[in-house]
């Protein structure tokens, strides 16, 4: 079986956005510091353990999650020996 890789993708960037969000959300309505979570800003610029910075884990873990779902996708359909 092969895997839609459009779908695929669009998939794992919804699922990581909204989980870079709801983490961030989290961390925030029960006042955790956020150490480890603070640590995404080297790699998603502009993000931040704020109320703002939610939204712009948001956006990165969308582009995140799209471009490394669509590489396993791929990745899968190409070494997958299943017909078309």
């Amino acid at each position: 079986m092969k895997l839609n890789l459009k779908s695929f993708a669009f998939a794992g960037g919804i699922v990581w956005g909204l989980a870079i969000f709801l983490l961030t959300y989290w961390f925030l309505i029960f006042g955790h510091s956020g150490g480890l979570l603070a640590k995404l800003d080297v790699v998603y610029l502009g993000y931040s353990v704020t109320w703002y910075g939610a939204f712009i884990g948001l956006g990165w873990g969308f582009v995140d999650g799209f471009i490394g779902c669509a590489i396993f996708a791929c990745l899968y359909n190409k070494f997958t020996k299943s017909p078309e």
